[in-house]
């Protein structure tokens, strides 16, 4: 496969801000994401353009968008604590698949890697 066909990976991540509230979102690139939720400019969502500070809390690479999309949308329907124990764990994409299927077990719709 030639590079110019490759797909690009898509990663699932959590950030932490200052009053200790949880912001979840997918990219191709989380280095340069990030940088944008820190910098506080329109590119950053509303809710992290509000904080004196954000931190990278966790990461993990899911693959295609649509994945991606679905395992978002599945973190962000938790409650607090049970992201913060994504945090915690550090979940691969397995575990993470595992855990949300858990939590969601009728209505789970993503690829099983």
């Amino acid at each position: 496969m030639t590079d110019h066909l490759k797909q690009p990976c898509w990663t699932v991540y959590i950030l932490r801000n200052e009053r200790n509230m949880l912001y979840t979102g997918i990219t191709t690139d989380i280095d340069r994401r990030v940088g944008e939720h820190k910098s506080r400019l329109s590119k950053g969502a509303r809710f992290t353009r509000a904080c004196k500070s954000v931190d990278l809390v966790y990461h993990c690479d899911i693959g295609d968008h649509g994945a991606a999309l679905v395992v978002e949308a599945k973190i962000k329907h938790l409650k607090k604590n049970q992201k913060e124990t994504i945090v915690a764990s550090g979940f691969k994409k397995t575990e993470l698949y595992n855990f949300l299927s858990l939590m969601f077990p009728q209505k789970i719709a993503f690829k099983r890697p």
